[in-house]
């Protein structure tokens, strides 16, 4: 019965205790809506201000303090009244770990999504994704990587605004100058994880278009010799020149794509100055005003049949002709991995780094290729400890050696349904 009777006296201490942090709670919220200390985070954040902000409030006792720590994140609405300035930015990025660089497949992480987690962080980004006016140059897909991607869209400004937007209130910076303007490279690289690089900038007009304003797009191809005919290589790529209806060398979007006629400006086939353990690393250059999707890993998978001496150089013509072969011949595209994107090309567009980026960029490449070296060395070790059981005597004639698999040609495969088909398809389900 006692213990009974201090339960009931400990439940009513407690209420009372309550009742005094209610109390308390009340008197700090009205203390702090009468206080001007919060204006402080509509400051203009510089591009050294971090993410991560710790503010005190004493206890009224004053026996105590705590320390609040502000999460990451803010909300971008704020900095509307800041100018801004529309920037086209060169980016590079090793592919491995993406899911590609667009963030629509909502397939993460992707490339695009890891420069607006940087953008965010770094206050640079006004409004939301599609107020930024965003635009990119090309959409890389999982695995492929690329030095020369161009993105363009509206980034803060650290000058002086100088033109108004039709009368709303958002300032624009329309000149190009760019002395005194914030460090767009530094600022965002230090926020970017180690396989994604920003190597310049470059203001831009309102009306330019990463995607659309694209002269031309380069992208390169590596691959190890291993015995290839690279001369019937050559002779079949340059049938790939000029202007063709390639729907038999991409992955056919029957949907969004109604003209599969494109132009390829130009071929190489060239060793690169890297060999290893005898085996010379070549390079595929393709370069045209725009590609399919798939095209150069589809192009490049039938120019390894040639230089395997499975196909004809020949077969290039026959595929490119579609009214002789109306339905693509199934076959395997070629390794995303060694693809990259190399350059974007646009008239008058000058990337920009300042000295110290630059420096620091430099550092955290060369840094990244030691890195690279020092896994390349280790599989090397491994290597080198496995060749004795490779010249083990007592193993059986033969043992792990792979049966090659007879090649079927080509034009003797089963075909992928015909883009007329596949529209028919789509009509009948709409």
């Amino acid at each position: 019965m006692g213990t009974q009777v201090s339960d009931a006296e400990y439940v009513t201490s407690l209420q009372a205790r309550v009742k005094e942090l209610e109390a308390e709670n009340a008197n700090l919220s009205s203390r702090l809506a009468h206080c001007h200390c919060s204006q402080a985070d509509h400051i203009s954040y510089g591009p050294d201000y971090k993410d991560t902000k710790v503010t005190e409030l004493k206890i009224s006792n004053g026996e105590s303090q705590r320390k609040i720590r502000k999460k990451p994140g803010y909300n971008t609405g704020f900095l509307s009244h800041h100018s801004k300035r529309y920037v086209a930015l060169k980016v590079m990025y090793f592919g491995k770990r993406f899911y590609g660089f667009s963030a629509e497949a909502q397939m993460e992480p992707s490339v695009e999504s890891e420069i607006f987690k940087a953008l965010k962080t770094t206050r640079l980004l006004v409004g939301d994704k599609k107020e930024s006016q965003y635009s990119r140059c090309g959409r890389t897909d999982k695995g492929v990587s690329s030095v020369g991607q161009v993105i363009a869209l509206f980034l803060r400004s650290k000058l002086k605004a100088s033109g108004i937007n039709n009368g709303s209130s958002e300032e624009f910076v329309f000149e190009e100058k760019h002395e005194g303007e914030l460090d767009y490279v530094r600022v965002i690289n230090r926020e970017l994880p180690n396989d994604i690089r920003v190597l310049g900038w470059c203001p831009v007009p309102v009306d330019f278009h990463a995607r659309f304003s694209c002269l031309s797009r380069e992208y390169k191809y590596f691959f190890w010799n291993e015995n290839l005919n690279t001369l019937a290589m050559k002779t079949a790529g340059t049938k790939l020149l000029g202007e063709h209806d390639f729907r038999n060398f991409c992955k056919m979007d029957a949907a969004n794509v109604h003209t599969y006629m494109r132009c390829i400006s130009m071929f190489e086939i060239s060793p690169t100055d890297v060999s290893y353990d005898g085996n010379q690393l070549w390079v595929i250059k393709f370069r045209g005003r725009a590609f399919l999707w798939h095209q150069v890993r589809c192009m490049v998978a039938v120019l390894f049949l040639v230089g395997q001496g499975l196909e004809s150089p020949d077969v290039i013509d026959i595929l490119l002709d579609t009214n002789r072969i109306p339905r693509k011949p199934q076959y395997v595209m070629a390794s995303e991995a060694p693809l990259v994107l190399q350059s974007c090309e646009f008239e008058n567009l000058k990337f920009m780094c300042s000295p110290d980026s630059g420096k620091a960029l430099r550092a955290h490449l060369v840094n990244e290729c030691q890195i690279y070296q020092l896994e390349t060395a280790i599989f090397r070790e491994a290597i080198l400890n496995c060749v004795p059981q490779l010249h083990d005597q007592s193993l059986p004639p033969n043992q792990g050696s792979k049966k090659k698999g007879s090649h079927i040609p080509l034009l003797s495969r089963p075909t992928e349904p015909s883009y007329e088909e596949r529209r028919a398809k789509l009509s009948s389900c709409t």
